[in-house]
């Protein structure tokens, strides 16, 4: 480690929300570089869907930063707490996952994550476990910890209560068994999004009463999606994937508010919020694009889908490598349902739409006609802004 406790501090700090308590974690830093003895880093991933998106990378990103300063990352998959449903920040009842959805979500997360996290420093466990193995008088002891009163008390409850919306008995197993978890890894760190600061605090809680040194707590904001609105979410479709393709990934980042650049360079690159003001608002978007599309593909690759996207939006050119689709028989075909079956409209009355709005071409000819029928031999076909493929017969 070759910060010092207070410079590794205030890097760590850097971008969060909640600390608890910043003197705490001052002290295990200190202590830490005194023995040499790593920190242990806790992060809980329930295995909800198979691909992780950017914003579970801010996340990810301040977990690598602790490896970096020589510190131990437990990542945690929540395969037990997934079959109970995670009732933060929900007015209804979250859908269960079966355990054959969550053992074959949990297979794709390790492949993604160590994308960011060194595979060297981290250790991925599973809280089936411990919790299998507590049993059922084990979990009788471990309810008899916290009372009901404290957990109605979380404003998701509390809303749902006051809504008259049922609250199951299971769903206030939830933030028990992620605060046991803590127990179970003598966690001396964790972290969370906002969202969790009940559930993280719940696990101090815990290792007071099992007689552990409390983990400290540091919260990190939640990302935008690309609307600029809404918390991002695969099912929002406002999502940017960590498998997205390198044009891909940086199209989607170009498509936020400029309202929402300065959230993004703090949470997923080292650009400063001064370098970022400074800047004209399109070039600062466009370099945190770079930037982050960089830390998932490398720099090469992010370069060429930044001039990829100069080349197709900024210069109206088309894009150099159009994925070829095949025109079934019979032919000539409509153009319309063309439209459908290469994926560029979701009906034939939304192509028909999209060709009365202006939004359709062939080999940079505008197409008005509804009707309009095609014989493929090699045509581009533009719709709207990003979509292209080559008209080849099939």
């Amino acid at each position: 480690m070759t910060d010092s406790p207070a410079a590794a501090l205030d890097r760590l700090l850097r971008g969060t929300v909640d600390c608890v308590s910043r003197d705490e974690l001052a002290q295990k830093l200190e202590r830490s570089a005194k023995t040499g003895v790593p920190l242990r880093i806790k992060a809980g991933f329930d295995p909800t869907a198979p691909d992780l998106h950017i914003g579970h990378a801010v996340l990810l990103m301040k977990l690598r930063e602790f490896q970096e300063l020589g510190h131990r990352v437990l990542f945690l998959i929540g395969d037990f707490t997934g079959m109970i449903g995670d009732p933060t920040g929900r007015s209804d009842i979250r859908k269960p996952l079966t355990t054959e959805e969550i053992a074959a979500n949990a297979a794709t997360y390790a492949a993604q994550v160590f994308r960011i996290l060194d595979r060297e420093k981290t250790e991925v466990v599973f809280n089936s476990h411990w919790m299998s193995a507590l049993g059922t008088e084990g979990m009788i002891r471990l309810a008899a910890r916290q009372t009901v009163a404290h957990f109605l008390d979380r404003d998701d409850f509390k809303n749902r209560m006051e809504k008259g919306v049922a609250i199951h008995l299971h769903e206030l197993l939830y933030p028990l068994i992620q605060g046991y978890d803590s127990v179970a890894i003598r966690a001396d760190v964790e972290l969370g999004g906002t969202d969790q600061l009940f559930n993280l605090l719940v696990g101090r809680d815990l290792q007071r009463s099992y007689g552990q040194e409390p983990q400290v707590v540091l919260s990190l904001p939640l990302l935008v999606g690309t609307d600029g609105e809404k918390k991002m979410s695969k099912s929002l479709k406002n999502a940017v994937g960590i498998l997205d393709p390198p044009s891909e990934m940086f199209g989607k980042l170009m498509s936020i508010p400029d309202s929402a650049t300065a959230s993004y360079a703090l949470l997923l690159t080292s650009f400063s919020e001064e370098s970022i003001a400074r800047a004209h608002p399109r070039e600062a978007k466009a370099q945190v694009a770079e930037a982050i599309t960089a830390r998932f593909h490398g720099e090469e690759s992010a370069a060429k889908a930044h001039e990829e996207f100069d080349r197709q939006f900024s210069r109206r050119e088309v894009p150099t490598e159009i994925a070829p689709f095949a025109v079934a028989p019979p032919h000539p075909a409509r153009l319309s349902t063309v439209m459908v079956a290469a994926g560029a409209a979701r009906s034939e009355s939304q192509a028909k739409q999209l060709i009365r709005a202006g939004a359709v071409d062939l080999d940079g000819g505008a197409v008005s006609d509804i009707f309009c029928e095609v014989r493929p031999s090699g045509q581009i076909l533009r719709v709207g802004k990003r979509f292209y493929c080559r008209l080849v017969p099939g």
